[in-house]
């Protein structure tokens, strides 16, 4: 159903009482065609490319173990961009930029997909080497990609530290598509659309158990009772590690807290994504005006959902650095999600050794702007058995192998001398 302004203020007015929720409280059915455990960005999205785009899958749960949205997709930075290096990572994410691009007709839901560009600002003449390199390649896969000098730089950002700063700022590497999404709009839009063609979102239903028989995973044991099914699909993010664990898997990723963070409402200032290149920092402003912006992970493993002061320094610090006048704003709250970081830095997307057992994990840095493709691989990866091409590179196996995609999650981030 579509709203009139004037009948989205009524509303307002009576306390929302003639909305009707964006999805349905589904209780648990006995069983499932499918289950995929999580429902934040991954799961969600997962749940409605199989419903979508292989609807011979049959029936389809998502579990999720609190409320939708309390976990990493709720917990975020909302950048979404494609300016990755490495062939095995710039593929997927620009084919996750397109997706972003027509997210929005495509699920009938406001998502605020702001378009806004990101610029990876450099600090010497061999990051802009680096830069250059990562544009090329961006380019070569199809994405948009343009190197800055300082002169056409300040014009286009005059408020950075050019001059007087430890690091000063020489150009950028641009992406003008990249930019930002509400990211519960995004919960909330993939959730509505997907329980639309029929998924059942089974929110306070924690997993205890991955039931397996003669090899084969064949359901779960939920707080909510036993649930069977033909397929088992782990989307949990920062606990993936202890979700595999319940299926006797031991996975290459580490948790990690990553914080992030918002200061009081501003004026309209920054209006595109900014990252600072001599160190960890990135900031954008949100259209409620908050500045947000964060850094690197907690140096220590943890599923606490919280950081620590250390890093709040070192963000701020880098911040100041970039562009002093945001010693003036207020900090107004910060918050943090639980990362799995793999071994280098690129996501997992493949079967595991436990039949019928699906795994997406290992995001990174990355989760938030990989949601699309990260659920549009992954339901083709379940529903068909292969691989999607442009996620081929994501496999369980190339740890063992030796075949990994070193880019650390972030794209090129080189030596500044």
């Amino acid at each position: 159903m579509r709203y009139s302004a004037v009948s989205v203020f009524i509303q307002a007015l009576q306390g929302h009482t003639g909305w009707k929720p964006a999805w349905r409280k589904a209780a648990p059915a006995p069983f499932y065609d499918v289950v995929i455990i999580g429902g934040g960005g991954g799961g969600l999205s997962t749940a409605y490319y199989l419903a979508k785009n292989h609807p011979e899958t049959g029936r389809i749960a998502v579990l999720e173990k609190s409320w939708l949205g309390s976990g990493n997709v709720g917990r975020n930075t909302t950048i979404i961009r494609s300016n990755y290096l490495l062939p095995g990572n710039e593929p997927f994410y620009e084919f996750s930029m397109k997706l972003w691009e027509g997210l929005e007709q495509d699920i009938n839901y406001n998502a605020m997909v702001s378009q806004r560009g990101i610029y990876n600002l450099y600090h010497s003449d061999i990051q802009r080497d680096a830069y250059a390199r990562r544009g090329n390649s961006m380019i070569l896969h199809g994405a948009d990609a343009e190197l800055l000098e300082r002169a056409q730089l300040s014009q286009e950002i005059p408020y950075l530290n050019y001059e007087n700063a430890r690091f000063p700022v020489q150009g950028a590497l641009v992406q003008r598509r990249a930019g930002t999404a509400r990211h519960d709009a995004v919960v909330w839009g993939y959730a509505r659309a997907a329980d639309q063609r029929g998924v059942d979102i089974i929110e306070n239903c924690e997993v205890a158990a991955i039931l397996q028989e003669n090899g084969k995973a064949v359901g779960v044991e939920t707080n909510r009772g036993t649930i069977r099914a033909t397929k088992v699909a782990m989307a949990v993010a920062g606990s993936s590690s202890l979700l595999a664990a319940k299926a006797g898997l031991r996975l290459p990723i580490e948790s990690h807290v990553l914080q992030a963070f918002v200061t009081e409402g501003l004026k309209p200032l920054i209006d595109t994504v900014i990252t600072f290149g001599a160190g960890h920092f990135y900031i954008s402003q949100s259209d409620k005006g908050g500045l947000v912006f964060g850094g690197d992970i907690e140096g220590y493993n943890s599923y606490a959902q919280r950081g620590n002061l250390p890093v709040i320094e070192d963000v701020c610090e880098g911040g100041m650095a970039l562009m002093p006048m945001l010693g003036r704003a207020r900090l107004l709250r910060s918050w943090g999600g639980i990362v799995d970081m793999t071994m280098d830095g690129s996501p997992i997307i493949d079967k595991t050794p436990v039949e019928n057992l699906f795994l997406n994990a290992g995001w990174c840095y990355g989760g938030f702007k990989a949601t699309p493709a990260s659920g549009f691989c992954f339901a083709h990866l379940i529903a068909r058995g292969d691989p999607h091409p442009v996620a081929a590179a994501y496999k369980l196996e190339r740890f063992a192998e030796g075949n990994l995609i070193d880019e650390k999650g972030v794209g090129a981030q080189p030596n500044l001398h």
